[in-house]
């Protein structure tokens, strides 16, 4: 039976969720916003399926890169449209073009993240660029099992430790999956983030309504909640309008007036500008068993890694055009005879040199010494508050560091 006595050991991967045959086990979110699996004891039967499954209880080895490729979508608009170099498309289209299905993470209606499969090329859109928040896996492992089994070519795409538990879950390694993973520094808190929008959003409504105050004829017609209604149409993590080495985060928003006015919002920051992003990359929203992950390194069983190519000026100039490249790492002879039939990719012959400037594919982050701290006042206070306020205990606590040392 699956207890989780220490978060760290439990990367929410939902394996145990979906192998259990009484249903018996369900997702709880904590204080934190993570989903921890628990089991109703009424109707557990002890059949222990659910630690077989678990990759923190049974990881896989690791498995050396067999080879590191560079590659780049030769569509300017899909590289455009990408996080990096476009290579999930790449990817995506010729298993769909085989009769395949395609499985990833999307947006849903609120705008949390989600898995979930697609048939058509149109529906590939949904799964482009990064979601830097854990996606619920639902029950996507079983209906990837489905179409497995009656033959279908499936290309599922996660995070290390959710191919980890696709693989688990499975038991069984079918040739016609293709179980891509990415370089993955860590997965963020959905409450993070839901606080960070709420927020945000919250916050443009009120630079609004100052301005329209300002004005006597509007201001005269009601108050801001009743003039504006506002939705999100479209979030990009990874937007590359200054470049791919210089990404920005951007919302783009809608609001209509009840006096028939229509409006779009363009909301930009670059990413080490960006208070959520700084949160993210700093180390202190992400899942606690993050900073311990057991499947860096090759040990998700997935049959391919795929990335930023960071660094890729210092390897391969001719191809750092500040668009995107993408680190493509090979780990199963399966992906290796997919790939040369698709003649898609140039090899990088040289195989330590990527990893130097992509140190996520082998660590795990560090977990800040005040993390605590920044949870418990955004349970307190809100996002912006507890980002501030952390921000301004770290840069004391460093001075103090100083001061001690001096002394």
């Amino acid at each position: 039976m699956i207890q989780i006595k220490d978060k760290s050991a439990c990367c929410g991967c939902a394996a145990c969720v979906q192998i259990c045959p009484k249903q018996c086990i369900s997702l709880k979110e904590d204080k934190e916003g993570f989903l921890y699996p628990t089991v109703n004891r009424n109707l557990c039967i002890e059949c222990g399926k659910c630690e077989t499954v678990c990759p923190k209880l049974h990881s896989f080895e690791a498995h050396e890169p067999l080879k590191v490729f560079a590659a780049q979508h030769f569509d300017e608009s899909a590289r455009a449209a990408s996080s990096s170099g476009g290579i999930f498309t790449l990817l995506a289209d010729a298993v769909i073009n085989e009769g395949g299905v395609v499985f990833g993470a999307r947006f849903d209606s609120d705008w949390s993240a989600i898995h979930d499969f697609t048939e058509t090329h149109e529906g590939l859109q949904a799964f482009r660029g990064s979601k830097y928040l854990q996606s619920r896996i639902r029950n996507t492992y079983q209906q990837a099992e489905k179409f497995l089994k009656s033959g279908r070519q499936v290309l599922f795409t996660g995070t290390p430790c959710q191919i980890a538990g696709l693989k688990k879950y499975l038991r069984t390694d079918y040739d016609n999956l293709l179980a891509v993973d990415f370089v993955c520094h860590g997965v963020p808190s959905p409450l993070v983030w839901k606080k960070y929008l709420e927020e945000t959003i919250a916050c443009q409504c009120e630079k609004k309504s100052v301005l329209l105050h300002s004005n006597p004829l509007i201001s005269e017609r009601g108050s801001i909640a009743h003039i504006h209604k506002r939705k999100i149409d479209t979030i990009s993590f990874r937007n590359k309008d200054l470049g791919w080495k210089k990404y920005s985060f951007a919302l783009t928003l809608s609001e209509v007036t009840t006096i028939g006015e229509q409006n779009t919002v363009f909301l930009s920051t670059i990413f080490s500008e960006n208070t959520y992003m700084q949160a993210f990359l700093a180390n202190f929203s992400l899942r606690p068993s993050c900073y311990h992950c057991p499947v860096k390194g090759g040990k998700s069983g997935s049959d391919l890694t795929i990335g930023d190519f960071w660094g890729i000026e210092k390897i391969a100039p001719e191809l750092d055009d500040d668009k995107g490249c993408s680190l493509i790492i090979a780990h199963t002879d399966k992906m290796m005879n997919w790939l040369e039939n698709n003649s898609i990719l140039s090899e990088i012959p040289i195989q330590e040199e990527p990893f130097r400037s992509n140190l996520s594919y082998y660590t795990s982050p560090a977990q800040p010494a005040n993390r605590s701290f920044f949870f418990n006042q955004l349970i307190k206070n809100g996002f912006h508050e507890a980002w501030k306020n952390t921000v301004s205990t770290k840069l004391t606590d460093r001075v103090l560091r100083k001061i001690y040392h001096f002394l």
